[in-house]
């Protein structure tokens, strides 16, 4: 198994240095600070994040105070409330992106909101006692439960919320089997997954970095080499 180490000095030659590459990490997640958002604010990011996915994502950025206004704020009861005209004009609504099974997907992660919200004291709370060392148990959680979550979509709405999380990309991927990691190459079964989760549990006791620092640095350290700048962007910096 290749030393950490070397994943990590090999990312930051290819990034111009340690401290570009340390740059380029973000903040340390705190998984425990998930416990203060509020439900609506929980929903309107898992709405972005499923509107995102599989389209350009300055689009969604530019029209999502349409979206806030036009799901009520996603305000999870209040939703739930609306009648089915509600949901049927908003097919149409041009203030959002109009497609009608993720539109769906929002009245439907509204009742998966409000049902572990009433269970755990708010979802939030839920995802900050969730054990930090089982983001793939998470992940298969929000994905049997929740509508559209599964693969990525579920990954990155953890990290926008803040959650301590790995994002499993296709660079991640490589760079693990690179690293010695007995992976598929698109790796969805719970062997490939477990694998995943065991490796950067290890990784994080060795080298007391976060998980999301683990992801970017595997990341950066194999496949096409963007430059920092285009980095920065896409992370929305």
């Amino acid at each position: 198994m290749l030393d950490f180490a070397e994943i990590r000095a090999r990312a930051a030659r290819r990034k111009g240095g340690d401290a570009v590459l340390t740059s380029l990490l973000g903040p340390v997640p705190d998984n425990g600070a998930t416990a203060r958002l509020t439900d609506d604010r929980i929903l309107s990011i898992m709405a972005e994040r499923i509107f995102a996915a599989g389209f350009v994502w300055r689009v969604i950025e530019q029209k999502w105070p349409g979206f806030e206004e036009a799901f009520l704020g996603f305000e999870p009861k209040r939703l739930l409330f609306q009648p089915d005209d509600f949901w049927h004009d908003l097919v149409s609504d041009s203030r959002i992106v109009r497609n009608p099974q993720k539109i769906r997907s929002v009245k439907e992660n509204a009742a998966f909101v409000e049902n572990v919200s009433k269970e755990h004291g708010g979802f939030g709370r839920f995802l900050a006692e969730w054990p930090a060392d089982d983001q793939i148990g998470l992940t298969a959680y929000l994905a049997k439960h929740g509508s559209r979550l599964g693969g990525n979509t579920g990954q990155y709405f953890l990290r926008w919320i803040g959650w301590d999380t790995f994002i499993i990309s296709a660079d991640m991927g490589a760079a693990l089997r690179d690293a010695g990691v007995e992976i598929a190459e698109n790796p969805s079964s719970k062997r490939d997954l477990a694998r995943i989760q065991w490796q950067l549990n290890l990784w994080k006791e060795e080298t007391g970095l976060p998980y999301a620092h683990l992801s970017r640095i595997l990341a950066m350290s194999i496949g096409a080499n963007n430059p920092p700048e285009a980095l920065r962007q896409y992370m929305g910096e």
